[in-house]
């Protein structure tokens, strides 16, 4: 990279004194070059007669002091006009016919700003392209999508924009369009028409009311300024961009005329033409006097011999007098070589060390940004009963999943991608990397951290470990191999063998000990807040394992609930929570009672019926049982035990977690020591008395609705302010 850097600013010095070196005309015979410190040559002009046509005409106007030139059929100030490389002896790249202008920046939204320019910039029919090489569309705005329109159809450009913290990268960085806050992209070729639209990105950001900049900028600008771009906008009304010209459109040189002229053409993808003078010839090939001999042997960029004395100018070529010796030569060669490798090991080490602090510091700033601080904060806390978990680097989980090999992928969430991985001791893991790095994300995974440090249960998932060093966090998991309840309840799949009766009432069990835990015997009370089928995980021996805490709350003793924006899975969700945004323990409870009737039915929290509508099933098996028809909608694989007294109990059960009022559920702790003796009832005995008790009066408010659909959330018809916020914040 250093070497690039040193070539290019050199390349551009030898460039500077060349033309400083320019002496052959450059403008028509009686007519003036210049405007203030702007070189005027041929096709360009500021009297009659010496320019090309109008469209090349100059009017050069004095303004506070200072001479401007301007272009007025496109309405722009020229800063700098440049024909060809003049002096171009086949060592340099040959820049085409540019001319360097102000161009106005379009804005929306902006206070205090003109809106004259708001349409953009049509220069169609003119001799002049947007150079495709040289300028760059560039927009600037937070959660912004910007398109440049007015070109052709089938051609869409544009870049995004999301939001940043600047206090999140380095000062150095903050000129640069990396995506945050300002972005950018190249512009095709031919384009001569700018104009801009500008979008959000995230749909609840009303983008409409912020302020956003869209502009062309010529490349070298761009590079050369040292200032916060996205800042520094704001403050300018024009740019410097780079217009590429041609007279090609209204006349042509034949190849004889070329020759004569002593210069050749150069055609550009889109058939524009521009004419440069040959090796060892200078001038303004676009007039008849064209390009002109030189002695290459007094012009000091293009004589290589050691010194001007060696240089012979035979016939209008030129050569070195005096060859070296081969010996010389050969002491040349291997002193340059020996150099060169020297200069090589320096840089190569260089970089190495280079490369690796920046790896240090990008580590570092992932710790930050990923929340580390916090986690640290959270972790050294007195108030945390944290169990020992250890801090993986980087490239142990890379190295455990082969770089994140989309082959070891064991499933996709709202939260993350989850990996199957083998660290170096044997050992099989699951590793949870996060979809996206924004605030919110981070806070769950970081609360996931906490909350899983925390508990010590057979049936809840363990926490291995995390990584924060990445440019998302990580998580490490123990190893669950035999997927979620919800494949075995709902995907016929010979992978996914039929649970009986007797496995069905142990893992209920299971799932309500891990709840009764977290609800009355962690440190903390810990409120789940996701409880469904995908988040019980079954491991080789079928057992129950609950997971996914990323949206978990731990909460004071004396707390009885927490208020928060209603977030959870569709179907599961609490209707008293969803009405009040306050989550209760008795919230995980209707949870957990749409868990039981899944097991008991065999549906989905939320299926179709014969008239293609979506019902929820907490509903249709209050009426199922309310019309007495229990046994008709029972799983088909449940109905073969031929358990009805525990079935009965089960469905009591039920019905009383989906009580739509949260105090008159039963806690978990009551939940599992009813699920331990359920099979201490007698088979002789079913107690249907205590059914239909439940069934006609303790279920109160169902006896007064009618079947809902499951947007109505079986609580009735609510309000758009009820509806919109569920639907932005389920999973």
């Amino acid at each position: 990279m250093a070497v690039q850097v040193v070539m290019r600013i050199t390349f551009l010095l030898l460039l500077t004194y060349e033309l400083a070196e320019a002496a052959a005309p450059i403008a028509k015979p009686n007519c003036s070059d210049s405007c203030g410190n702007i070189y005027i040559p041929y096709p360009f002009g500021m009297t009659t007669g010496c320019y090309f046509n109008d469209w090349f005409k100059i009017v050069c106007k004095e303004t506070g002091g200072f001479f401007k030139a301007f272009l007025p059929r496109i309405g722009m100030e020229v800063l700098e006009i440049n024909i060809t490389d003049p002096y171009n002896d086949h060592y340099f790249w040959i820049d085409p016919g540019l001319v360097r202008v102000n161009m106005p920046i379009v804005s929306s939204n902006c206070k205090n700003r003109s809106s004259r320019h708001i349409d953009g910039v049509n220069i169609s029919g003119s001799p002049f392209f947007f150079s495709s090489y040289r300028d760059r569309f560039i927009s600037v705005g937070c959660d912004n999508l910007a398109l440049m329109t007015g070109i052709n159809p089938m051609v869409v450009v544009g870049c995004k924009s999301n939001c940043i913290d600047k206090s999140l990268i380095e000062d150095s960085e903050l000129k640069h369009c990396s995506g945050f806050n300002c972005c950018m992209t190249t512009v095709p070729s031919g384009s001569k028409v700018f104009n801009a639209s500008f979008r959000g990105i995230k749909e609840e950001i009303k983008t409409s009311e912020e302020c956003k900049f869209a502009f062309l900028a010529d490349d070298k600008w761009l590079n050369s300024t040292t200032k916060d771009l996205s800042y520094y906008v704001q403050f300018l009304e024009y740019v410097p961009v780079v217009l590429e010209w041609t007279a090609s459109e209204f006349t042509t040189l034949d190849p004889k005329e070329l020759r004569r002229r002593n210069s050749e053409a150069y055609t550009t993808d889109y058939g524009a033409e521009y004419y440069y003078c040959l090796g060892g010839y200078q001038g303004n090939s676009y007039l008849s006097t064209g390009c002109q001999d030189i002695n290459e042997c007094e012009s000091k960029t293009l004589n290589k011999c050691p010194n001007k004395s060696d240089c012979v100018n035979v016939q209008g070529s030129y050569h070195c007098n005096k060859p070296k010796s081969p010996v010389k030569i050969a002491i040349i060669v291997i002193c340059s070589s020996l150099g060169a490798l020297f200069l090589f090991t320096i840089i190569w080490c260089l970089y190495r060390m280079i490369k690796k602090r920046n790896k240090i510091k990008l580590k570092k700033k992932f710790f930050k940004k990923n929340g580390g601080l916090l986690l640290q904060q959270q972790l050294s806390s007195n108030d945390n009963n944290v169990q020992k978990t250890k801090l993986f680097n980087s490239n142990e989980l890379k190295n455990a999943t082969n770089h994140f090999n989309k082959n070891r992928i064991l499933g996709k969430g709202g939260q993350g991608t989850v990996y199957k991985g083998m660290l170096a001791d044997g050992r099989i893991v699951a590793i949870k990397k996060c979809n996206t790095v924004d605030k919110g994300n981070i806070e769950k995974f970081i609360n996931e951290i906490i909350i899983l440090s925390q508990i010590n249960h057979r049936n809840v998932v363990k926490l291995l470990g995390w990584c924060l060093e990445t440019e998302v966090p990580l998580l490490v998991y123990e190893f669950i191999p035999n997927g979620t309840l919800f494949q075995y309840i709902h995907e016929e799949n010979e992978e996914f063998p039929l649970l009986t009766w007797d496995m069905r009432l142990r893992i209920a069990t299971e799932v309500a000990g891990a709840l009764s835990y977290l609800h009355s015997a962690a440190s903390l009370p810990i409120y789940h807040r996701d409880i469904k089928t995908s988040n019980i995980l079954l491991d080789d021996k079928y057992r129950a394992k609950v997971a996914d805490f990323g949206t978990s709350r731990s909460v004071a003793i004396d707390q009885s609930h927490v208020t928060t924006l209603v977030c959870g899975t569709f179907g599961y969700l609490d209707p008293e929570y969803f009405q009040t945004s306050q989550f209760t323990e008795k919230s995980d409870v209707y949870s957990f009672g749409v868990v039981l009737i899944e097991l008991l039915t065999g549906k989905k929290p939320v299926f179709l019926t014969s008239s293609q509508e979506d019902l929820s099933l907490s509903t249709y098996f209050i009426h199922s049982v309310k019309e007495n028809r229990l046994f008709d909608i029972l799983d088909t694989q449940v109905r073969k035990d031929d358990n009805k007294h525990e079935f009965m109990a089960i469905a009591n059960l039920a019905q009383r977690c989906l009580h739509l009022y949260g105090k008159k559920r039963p806690t978990m702790t009551e939940i599992l020591m009813e699920l331990e003796g359920v099979q201490k009832i007698s088979p002789d005995q079913p107690n249907f008395e205590e059914l239909d008790y439940v069934r006609n009066e303790e279920m109160g408010p169902w006896n007064d609705i009618s079947i809902l659909s499951s947007s109505s959330l079986e609580i009735g018809e609510p309000s758009s302010s009820f509806v919109l916020p569920l639907l932005s914040h389920i999973d």
